[in-house]
């Protein structure tokens, strides 16, 4: 099997980050993101800046520039998994005219279980040891069982800060979602299972659409 080149869409909380670790260690590809080639190529000259004069001003990196930095890393890539890139119908008519996808897979996730996956976080404020209150609770709540201290929930973990992600992501990105459905090139995962069970979905699905 060829160096399989995957998209993964999903809202915050849909567990990407979990499946795309799995993609690279399984297929030998790299996990291309929008913010680890923006930083890894913050110097590079576009036409309209490089991607620092804009990170370093507060601003969003306008189109154009993000387009060059994704295709210069999936240039370089022997297979990758792209995820968080494209975020709206721009860059998916960039990306479809600079590579082949051999599959884009959709994780699939209701709001109220992204709410309780993004809201349940609990970080020690001592060593910084993550926790999940109902996927990876401590031994006793509240209580850090590395050193002891004294658990708290992030500003970034509220039921606001969820919500408005959430629809941030749906106003940008379910377009991209549609885009592919229409295409027909879209493979819809149920991300609901438990992570084993959303990888031997996402497995089959790339091993079947890879080239051989």
């Amino acid at each position: 099997m060829g160096a399989p080149r995957v998209l993964l869409l999903g809202a915050p909380g849909a567990g990407k980050g979990t499946q795309s670790r799995r993609l690279v260690e399984e297929f030998g590809v790299e996990h291309v993101t929008t913010g680890d080639a923006l930083r890894a190529n913050k110097d590079m000259e576009t036409e309209y800046g490089t991607p620092r004069e804009f990170m370093e001003a507060g601003d969003l990196v306008p189109d154009p520039v993000v387009n060059e930095i994704v295709e210069a890393a999936l240039s370089e890539a022997d297979g990758f998994v792209l995820d968080g890139y494209p975020r709206n119908e721009s860059q998916v008519e960039y990306l479809d005219g600079i590579t082949d996808l051999d599959a884009v897979l959709y994780l699939a996730v209701a709001e109220s279980e992204l709410i309780a996956r993004l809201t349940g976080r609990r970080v020690c404020e001592d060593c910084g040891a993550n926790y999940h209150v109902e996927f990876n609770p401590p031994e006793e709540p509240g209580v850090c069982d590395e050193c002891g201290g004294d658990l708290y929930q992030r500003d970034d973990d509220t039921e606001a800060v969820a919500r408005d992600r959430i629809e941030t992501y749906r106003e940008s990105t379910e377009p991209v979602i549609e885009y592919f459905r229409e295409k027909g090139t879209l493979v819809e995962i149920d991300g609901e299972q438990t992570p084993d069970e959303v990888w031997t979905d996402v497995h089959e699905a790339v091993a079947e659409r890879a080239d051989p």
